[in-house]
Order: C-alpha cells, then sequence, then structure tokens
C-alpha cells in the first residue's frame, strides 16, 4: 500500500495533465495493485455477506479523472482512492463497505476512512428507509452500537423531522438523517500494516446487521417502484 500512497502524495502535488501523462506507466502498475487490493477485500467481505459474491474490482472502483465540468475545482485528478463493495455494484443504489486512502488530505475526505452505508440516496429510497426507522429503530439503534468503532455520520443531517414523519418519535434523530453510513477514520499507521485485507475484513464484519436493515429498506423501495 505505500506504493499508492506515495503516487497519490505526488499527485497532490503535481496535480495536471503534463505530470500525469509523463507518469501513466507508474498509474497502471498503481491501479493494478488497487485491483488486486480490491479483489481480495470482496473475496473476504463476501465470506460474511454473500450479497457481494461475484463481483469484479471494477464494479467497486473509480476512475482517478474527475469530473470538473460543474466544479469550481478545476484539477484534472483525484488525490486519493476509494472501493465500494455493495450487492450488484457500485451503481446499484444498495448500501455497502467503502474503503478510503487520501494522504494528502486535500482531496474528498482529507483522511484515510472505512464507512458502511448509503449516501446521496434518492428520494423514495430514503422514505423507505426512514419508514424502516419508524418500524424498526430499535433493531437500527442496535446494529449501530454492534459497529463497534464506528460512528454513525451526522454531518448531513436535517434540523427537522421531515414532513410526513412524527416530530416526537423517539428516533426522531435518525428521521433527520439524509445520509445513512457509518464511519470510522483511522491513521496511516493502520492502511500500512501488514494484512489490510483481513483487517478490513474483521472491521467491516461488525457493520453487516446496519447494512442488513439499509438494504432491506431499499430492496423494497426498488419493488415499489
Amino acid at each position: 500500500m505505500e506504493e499508492v500512497l506515495d503516487f497519490l502524495r505526488r499527485l497532490s502535488e503535481n496535480n495536471d495533465r503534463e505530470w500525469f501523462d509523463a507518469h501513466r506507466t507508474e498509474w497502471a502498475h498503481v491501479k493494478r495493485l488497487w485491483a488486486d487490493f480490491t479483489a481480495e477485500l470482496i473475496e473476504g467481505i463476501a465470506s460474511f455477506d454473500s450479497t457481494v459474491r461475484g463481483l469484479r474490482p471494477q464494479d467497486c472502483t473509480y476512475r482517478i479523472a474527475r469530473d470538473t465540468r460543474f466544479s469550481a475545482d478545476k484539477r484534472p485528478y483525484k488525490s486519493w482512492l476509494g472501493t465500494f463493495v455493495a450487492p450488484r455494484g457500485k451503481k446499484s443504489g444498495y448500501a455497502g463497505y467503502y474503503f478510503h486512502v487520501e494522504p494528502a488530505g486535500d482531496g474528498l475526505l482529507g483522511n484515510h476512512l472505512l464507512a458502511a452505508g448509503a449516501v446521496c440516496i434518492e428520494p423514495q429510497v430514503l422514505r423507505s428507509i426512514r419508514e424502516e426507522v419508524l418500524d424498526h429503530g430499535a433493531e437500527m439503534l442496535q446494529s449501530i452500537d454492534a459497529a463497534r468503532g464506528f460512528r454513525l455520520d451526522t454531518a448531513n443531517r436535517l434540523k427537522r423531522v421531515p414532513t410526513g414523519f412524527p416530530a416526537d418519535s423517539e428516533y426522531a434523530e435518525l428521521l433527520k438523517q439524509k445520509d445513512y453510513c457509518l464511519e470510522k477514520p483511522v491513521p496511516e499507521e493502520f492502511v500500512l500494516s501488514g494484512n489490510l485485507p483481513e483487517r478490513l475484513v474483521d472491521e467491516f464484519r461488525h457493520t453487516k446487521p446496519f447494512l442488513d436493515q439499509l438494504n432491506r429498506a431499499i430492496q423494497y423501495a426498488y419493488e415499489e417502484t
């Protein structure tokens, strides 16, 4: 993983097409390392979550090029890499397991991160998840507690309970969520220590009850459309 982080650091310092074109061979090597790592991670997660079995690295990883069309930040390349292991792949809309490395700290998240859940949720899916919270909020709180070391990301939480849901619900704070995602920032030592895929699998295993509940609600929303 050191080769991956080193490349991302230098890319962050030289984020232009000329530098990247001169280092395309190195990027190809780093891309293969990340794909091999992702394949191992998929296999490990599939050992306890069969819904991701059969995914390929390309189903779970992203292009290094940034889409700058609607962004004030015109840097052409990402200075991070991420792998999102979810049922039917990264574009399915299902909740999944995400691992993010960002050594430079000036990109998307600013740190290395483990996450489990769903973000940027479609309206009909979000409503289904909130209905799940209303009916089974105690189960969701237990799932969050069971994900030891993870915390619920509340950065994108509404100030009020959304219309159509009871403001006096004992699960009002969960109903305010727009993203349903658990997160765990990790230091560089965690990323560089040995047996990284195995340690990630051990971490993600504790988030499975939370994802099972989310994906139950997501599946219901898709069946209703």
